[in-house]
């Protein structure tokens, strides 16, 4: 008997480590509630003010003015596959966007750097969060240019930058 209760905790305990990565994003000092509130705020402000440029509705990769936001997540979670550093690096490109901190040369040929916005730090962090921890809608032409263009999963970058 003891030993079936010493196997059923030890199988407990294994199935409750298995969700271990949303127990820790969430644990970064906020509730389950907070975070959903801050997941709301974060699309919120994704919706407000990226999707002019970062569309996920435009009919295919000639006709968007900026890469889709599936696109840069993608390619931040390739170098920063830390939760808080894919946060930081982001915000800190979108807070002041250049070329030489850009990851996505390929965008930066296509559309250039992405105009300085003014918005506030704390709303970038929160949109950057957002990305890190939510699927993100995927035009429909994505996935077929993915294949076409970007055969390794990556862009025309190096992804040893220094």
């Amino acid at each position: 008997m003891k030993s079936r209760i010493l196997k059923m905790l030890v199988l407990a305990i294994a199935f409750s480590s298995c969700n271990k990565k949303t127990k820790l994003d969430i644990a970064e000092n906020h509730s389950p509630s907070e975070s959903i509130m801050q997941d709301n705020e974060g699309l919120q402000l994704m919706t407000q003010k990226c999707y002019t440029c970062h569309s996920v509705t435009t009919k295919s990769h000639d006709a968007i003015i900026a890469p889709p936001m599936i696109a840069i997540k993608k390619r931040y979670s390739m170098q920063y596959s830390n939760r808080k550093d894919f946060i930081n690096a982001l915000a800190a490109y979108a807070s002041d966007p250049k070329e030489e901190n850009a990851l996505m040369m390929g965008a930066i040929n296509k559309f250039n750097v992405m105009p300085k916005q003014n918005f506030k730090k704390e709303d970038l962090t929160k949109i950057a969060a957002y990305i890190y921890d939510n699927e993100i809608e995927t035009p429909k032409w994505f996935d077929a240019h993915l294949k076409q263009n970007h055969k390794n999963g990556q862009g025309m970058k190096n992804l040893n930058k220094t």
